[in-house]
């Protein structure tokens, strides 16, 4: 069981890193891709990000956001986009309408109070999303270096596959 709990912790650290440097890896790329977007995901092996942008670029992009975390820029960890704010977003605003139509009779009886308790979970979402990325990313990567960069394409989107030793 304690070789289990160890694996276990050793995957949810890799992932947080990989997190982190997905994020600073995004920002790396918005100052230097000036169109289209990109979207991508972590795992313990690496992240695989989606848009429109050369193996060069991203390898200087990765190379980057690697340097300038190691160097103690650790905010470049949060990312104001990030998936973990979208699902704490959805979490409250979810539960927030579901409480606000707790017991109405009729829909139109239970909007006014589901409308407010919807927006006041959408303010708090924001803020509470990046002080959950500090758990979600660990831009402790000094330990993480590239293995290799494979292209990858998945349902029609362009993409790269990052992968770390």
């Amino acid at each position: 069981m304690t070789e289990f709990l160890t694996q276990l912790r050793l995957l949810a650290r890799r992932t947080r890193q990989h997190h982190a440097i997905e994020h600073a890896t995004l920002y790396m790329l918005a100052a230097r891709v000036t169109r289209g977007s990109f979207s991508a995901f972590s795992d313990p092996q690496g992240f695989t990000i989606y848009g429109d942008v050369d193996e060069a670029t991203l390898r200087r992009a990765v190379g980057d956001a690697l340097l300038r975390l190691q160097a103690g820029e650790t905010g470049l960890a949060i990312h104001p986009n990030c998936g973990t704010g979208f699902a704490v977003s959805t979490l409250l605003a979810t539960f927030a309408a579901m409480l606000g139509f707790a017991g109405a009779r009729r829909v139109v009886d239970g909007f006014p109070l589901a409308a407010l308790l919807v927006l006041a979970a959408l303010i708090v979402s924001k803020p509470l999303g990046l002080k959950l990325q500090e758990y979600t990313t660990s831009p402790q990567v000094g330990d993480r270096w590239v293995a290799r960069i494979l292209p990858v394409q998945t349902f029609g989107l362009r993409g790269h596959r990052v992968i770390f030793e």
